[in-house]
């Protein structure tokens, strides 16, 4: 009997510890029970949730919430949390992620060509310069 009581609270428990948590719904002590989640970041969400209303989506409860990257928000989805009941989608944040990376590609590559513009311009003033100084020097060699 005694084993039968035990086996039923494990599975209640087990059922509770996969039940999802929505990020604009769960208080502290809820947040607090998902896996990943300790005291401070719960408090975190629930400031932020107060300071600034409920989180759109997962990239907007990645940006606001101090502690939570894309592993981190993986691995939370992963234990039942949510953001407006849906789970975190990897492949959207990824593509955001990589968009990013290759606008600041771009702007590198644009420095780099403008530099390489400006010491080509500086070459040339440098010939012409010494073009200059030895015009001077051939007419008197001539005279």
């Amino acid at each position: 009997m005694l084993k039968k009581i035990l086996a039923v609270l494990a599975m209640l428990y087990a059922a509770a510890a996969f039940a999802a948590v929505d990020v604009n719904k769960a208080t502290a002590a809820e947040l607090d029970a998902v896996k990943g989640i300790g005291p401070s970041i719960s408090k975190t969400i629930v400031d932020e949730r107060k300071a600034h209303g409920d989180f759109k989506s997962w990239e907007d409860f990645i940006s606001r919430t101090k502690g939570i990257g894309e592993t981190k928000a993986a691995n939370l989805s992963k234990q039942g949390l949510t953001v407006n009941g849906a789970e975190f989608k990897k492949a959207a944040a990824t593509a955001d992620k990589a968009a990013k990376k290759e606008e600041k590609k771009e702007a590198k590559a644009g420095k780099k060509d403008e530099k390489a513009a400006d010491a080509n311009v500086k070459k040339d003033e440098k010939k012409e310069d010494k073009a200059a100084a030895a015009k001077p020097a051939a007419s008197a060699a001539k005279k």
